[in-house]
């Protein structure tokens, strides 16, 4: 795995952004219309690809697409 495979997957999961604009560096708080269903579909899309449970105190932690990658490395290990 590498960042920009999870950038993809986050791209294809959300259909409000835009292919190619979301960078590591990206806040995830602030995608177009970030709700707690948002949370909740980030979170299956975590388990679904890298078979990694967030949890909510992980997700509450993650600002940036960089955080959520380094929760998915040191978890998957």
């Amino acid at each position: 795995m590498n960042i920009q495979e999870l950038i993809e997957h986050i791209e294809n999961e959300f259909d409000e952004l835009e292919k190619g604009k979301l960078q590591s560096d990206s806040s995830i708080r602030d995608m177009e219309g970030w709700s707690s269903m948002h949370a909740l579909i980030l979170i299956a899309l975590v388990d679904n690809h890298y078979d990694v449970l967030l949890t909510g105190e992980e997700l509450k932690n993650v600002f940036t697409v960089e955080d959520l990658y380094q929760v998915i490395l040191k978890r998957g290990t």
